[in-house]
């Protein structure tokens, strides 16, 4: 199955980079205030540059003056399936992926809904993992492969 990554981004602002394995590349989304399991929450997703699969493991301090500069951590890594009815590559082209995460943090179905050219709306559906009292952006704020706070990393 493909991978899936979230990374915690301490870059200008604090974002996930919220990452898709797909065609051999981590298509990727900055999402600013990170993942939501409530399934009322639809947070903005943002295009950003697709990264190389063994960019999916990367923990570290991104140098200033760099793109990017600032702390990463993986919040989450796992893999995904496809819940859609056209391949992920064509779901994507369309505007509407549908996907099921099984992360060591974000479970179940999900989806990614275009909603202008270079936005798009990151949603959690409701099914037996959603949870509209949690926050775990708070309560697992931690790194899911050291377990590290991005904190440490700076």
């Amino acid at each position: 199955m493909p991978i899936f990554v979230v990374q915690k981004h301490d870059a200008r602002r604090l974002h996930y980079d919220f990452r898709l394995e797909v065609d051999g590349v981590l298509r990727s989304w900055a999402v600013p205030r990170g993942p939501s399991t409530d399934p009322a929450d639809k947070r903005l997703a943002v295009p950003v540059d697709d990264h190389a699969l063994d960019y999916a493991d990367f923990e570290g301090v991104i140098e200033q003056g760099s793109y990017g500069a600032g702390a990463v951590i993986v919040w989450d890594t796992g893999e995904y399936e496809n819940a859609g009815r056209r391949p992920m590559p064509e779901a994507l082209a369309a505007g509407h992926a549908v996907f099921r995460l099984e992360g060591k943090k974000l479970r179940g179905r999900w989806a990614l809904q275009r909603v202008a050219e270079d936005r798009w709306l990151l949603i959690k559906a409701a099914d037996e993992h959603a949870d509209r009292e949690r926050d775990l952006l708070v309560e697992r704020p931690e790194s899911a492969l050291t377990g590290r706070a991005i904190e440490e990393l700076g």
